[in-house]
C-alpha cells in the first residue's frame, strides 16, 4: 500500500503535498488504472489531515481528468490513452466494405470461441497490422515546450529501446506535425497525456501513455539521509525537478536542503557538488554532466558528494507495453 507523508511544519500546503503524492503514485503505475483510492477517511487516519481537506484533493484530481467518482462505490484512477475510455464509433469502412466488415466480425467471433479475450484478440490484430506497417509507422514523442526535457528522456530511451527512429515534437507543433503524417503514434508521458489526446483524436490518430519509473529506491535514500543534509537533483526534465522537488519536501520538510540542475547549468552543477551530501542524476546526460563538474573540482573538494545515477526514466512494464502495441515483441 501506498504510503503517504505530509510535512506539518513544510511551506507547502498539506493539501498540494497530498495532491503532487497522488498524482506521482498515478504518473508511476503505482495506482494503475481502475485502482480504487483510499477512502478519505482512510487517508485522513493515515496522514492526520481533515477529510474535507482530502474530498477538496479528490475534487482537484476529478478536475484533472486523472480520477473518476463513481457515486457510492469511490474515486477510481481514470483510463486513459489507448488504456481505455469511451467506445468510437464504428468506422465508415463497415459499410463501404460489407465483405471485409463479415470477415473481421467473423475472425472475432473465432477467437473468442478458441479462448481469447477482447483484449488478447485487439493484440492480436493489432501486432499484425502494425508490423506490416512498420517500415513506415512513425513514433512521435511529444511534451510542452516548456518541459521539452522530458520529451528528450523519453525519445531517447524509447529510441534504443525499440530499434526504431522516434520522432520529437513539441506540444505546439503536434497538431500540425500529425497534418503531415498518414499514419503514427504519439507516445508521451501520463502527465501530459490529456493535451496530447485533444490534439490526436480529432486526427484519427492514437495516443499511448507511458508510465515513469517510481523511484522507490531513490526515494528510500532521501528518507534515510540525515537531517540538515543537502541533496542535489539533476534532470534534463524542468517539469521533473519540480515534482521531485515537492516531493522530497512533502516526505522531508526543512530536514533537507534542496538544490536542482540541469545539465547544461554548469553554474549550480560546480555549486552542487561543492555543497551536497549526496546527488541524484535522472538520466545519463545528467549523470555525466555531475562526473564531468565532479572531476573538475576534485581538488578543491574534502568530502565529494555522493552520486546515484538513475539511467530510466519510464518503467520497464510500460516499455514492453509499449514493443507489443507497436508488434514489435
Amino acid at each position: 500500500m501506498v504510503q503517504f507523508h505530509i510535512q506539518s511544519d513544510s511551506d507547502i500546503p498539506a493539501s498540494a503535498q497530498l495532491y503532487n503524492q497522488i498524482r506521482f503514485a498515478i504518473a508511476s503505475r503505482q495506482f494503475p488504472p481502475g485502482h480504487r483510492l483510499p477512502s478519505t477517511r482512510q487517508l485522513a487516519m493515515q496522514t492526520g489531515l481533515h477529510r474535507n481537506t482530502i474530498s477538496k484533493v479528490y475534487r482537484q484530481l476529478e478536475e484533472a481528468g486523472v480520477v473518476d467518482a463513481q457515486a457510492g462505490s469511490g474515486i477510481y484512477v481514470r483510463a486513459q490513452g489507448d488504456e481505455g475510455g469511451t467506445q468510437a464509433p464504428r468506422s465508415p469502412l463497415f459499410e463501404k466494405y460489407p465483405i471485409a466488415s463479415r470477415l473481421v466480425r467473423g475472425s472475432l467471433d473465432e477467437l473468442l470461441k478458441q479462448g481469447c479475450s477482447l483484449n488478447e484478440a485487439r493484440e492480436l490484430f493489432l501486432s499484425e497490422i502494425d508490423w506490416r506497417l512498420r517500415c513506415s509507422a512513425r513514433v512521435l514523442v511529444t511534451a510542452p515546450q516548456q518541459d521539452i526535457g522530458a520529451g528528450e528522456l523519453m525519445a531517447r530511451e524509447l529510441e534504443q529501446a525499440l530499434q526504431m527512429p522516434v520522432q520529437l515534437v513539441p506540444m505546439e507543433e503536434l497538431g500540425q506535425a500529425l497534418d503531415q503524417t498518414r499514419s503514427g503514434t504519439v507516445v508521451t508521458s501520463r502527465y501530459f497525456i490529456g493535451d496530447a489526446e485533444a490534439i490526436a483524436a480529432p486526427k484519427s490518430v492514437r495516443v499511448i501513455p507511458v508510465d515513469i519509473y517510481d523511484y522507490a529506491k531513490e526515494i528510500q535514500m532521501l528518507l534515510q539521509l540525515p537531517k540538515d543534509s543537502c541533496v542535489g537533483l539533476v534532470s534534463l526534465s524542468s517539469g521533473f525537478l519540480r515534482a521531485s522537488e515537492l516531493i522530497v519536501h512533502s516526505l522531508r520538510g526543512d530536514d533537507l536542503l534542496v538544490m536542482t540542475a540541469q545539465p547544461d547549468d554548469a553554474f549550480k552543477l560546480n555549486a552542487m557538488v561543492r555543497g551536497t551530501q549526496q546527488i541524484a542524476s535522472f538520466d545519463p546526460k545528467s549523470c555525466a554532466a555531475v562526473k564531468t563538474a565532479l572531476a573538475a573540482a576534485r581538488e578543491d573538494i574534502i568530502r565529494p558528494p555522493k552520486l546515484m545515477c538513475c539511467e530510466n526514466y519510464i518503467g520497464t512494464k510500460s516499455i514492453n507495453l509499449l514493443k507489443r502495441e507497436l508488434g514489435l515483441d
